[in-house]
């Protein structure tokens, strides 16, 4: 009969315990924590010197300002499982790319449902493409194509994984698009995607007036965008009468204020060290990473179309945005530039239901409307 009694005083001992650690802790916690004038006085004495600038650690709360509840989930998200992958072999890497390609392949059917458009799978100059369709396409957009070049690293995204975005800007702009699907490592680095994409373009310029095409993409395909232009002013074919290069990888390296900035922030990327970094290097496959059709940063922007960029406060690639567009603004080309409170790399397109996401993909379509002939 005892053995109960002696149970209880044990619980109630390490409940004690438990308590009184829990109050040291945060008594502790709060003795290290300095006052506002204590931080400032000791912020202003780890800045006096001029170089690099020393920020306390800190942790940052959702937004709710502006932000719709749908948006808010995705920003509050954890990090995704494959962040810090690290693989070694080419076998490691398909493995790693089948798996989240079977992920996003996997809501293909309800999405196209949703945003009523049809997919046709084709050949163009003998490269692997989608033809997505709308249900219903505008008269002004009947004699309008687009070409998107898809995200991930140049590594994700193959097959029916590249198709969200180009589903999005089909269904939200009402445009007929063409996926391209091109080449990728570990079989195929750089300058196979990029080799793919121009393929593309010059077989669309056979049958279409450039002043009726775009080309579109979102992170590498943003990236892709820049250098599909660069590398068409270079080789004196037609360009595009407008692009719209989504928080581009326009800077491959771990070159801008927001891969330091934003690293840990981002909750998509999360820092350029992880898989990122390690994806960029597979890519150049020895290549310099100062390559303009590489990082397009560093190519020459006069001429290029009338450009819109998106990217997000928390985005590791808002440098990259940023540069982009005050490269394009300083060669004298229009540029719009659309950036989301609290967003990190390209989340306006990872919730169709978001309103953020019929927001981006419709001020995209007005920009394509505004410098698109019809």
């Amino acid at each position: 009969m005892r053995q109960p009694h002696r149970a209880i005083l044990s619980i109630s001992l390490l409940s004690i315990s438990l308590a009184t650690a829990l109050a040291a802790s945060t008594a502790a916690r709060a003795q290290t924590t300095p006052s506002y004038d204590e931080l400032a006085k000791r912020e202003a004495a780890a800045n006096a010197d001029s170089g690099k600038r020393v920020a306390p650690p800190k942790s940052i709360g959702n937004p709710s300002a502006d932000v719709s509840p749908e948006m808010q989930a995705v920003i509050g998200a954890p990090y995704p499982p494959h962040f810090n992958a690290d693989p070694k072999t080419s076998a490691e890497w398909k493995e790693l790319i089948d798996r989240r390609a079977k992920e996003a392949i996997a809501n293909i059917p309800a999405m196209k449902a949703k945003l009523g458009v049809k997919v046709e799978e084709t050949r163009l100059a003998g490269v692997h493409c989608y033809i997505v369709t709308p249900n219903k396409i505008a008269l002004e957009n009947r004699r309008r194509l687009l070409i998107h070049v898809h995200g991930g690293g140049y590594v994700f995204g193959p097959g029916e994984a590249a198709l969200p975005e180009a589903i999005m800007m089909a269904g939200f702009g009402g445009y007929k698009v063409i996926s391209v699907d091109y080449r990728m490592p570990p079989d195929f680095p750089y300058p196979a995607a990029l080799d793919d994409a121009m393929a593309v373009w010059k077989e669309v310029l056979k049958s279409h007036e450039r002043h009726r095409l775009a080309i579109f993409g979102t992170s590498t395909g943003g990236a892709m965008t820049l250098a599909m232009v660069l590398r068409a002013k270079d080789e004196k074919l037609p360009l595009p009468a407008a692009i719209a290069p989504g928080t581009p990888w326009s800077d491959i390296d771990k070159i801008g204020d927001s891969y330091a900035s934003n690293e840990w922030v981002d909750n998509v990327l999360v820092t350029w060290d992880g898989w990122l970094g390690r994806a960029a290097r597979l890519y150049a496959n020895g290549a310099s990473l100062k390559n303009p059709y590489i990082s397009p940063i560093y190519g020459d922007f006069k001429g290029f179309p009338p450009t819109i960029l998106t990217t997000g406060t928390r985005d590791l690639f808002l440098s990259n945005t940023v540069r982009t567009h005050r490269k394009l603004r300083r060669a004298s080309v229009i540029a719009d530039l659309n950036v989301y409170e609290g967003q990190s790399h390209a989340q306006y397109e990872m919730n169709v239901d978001a309103p953020e996401t019929r927001e981006a993909f419709t001020d995209i379509a007005k920009f394509f409307d505004r410098y698109l002939k019809q």
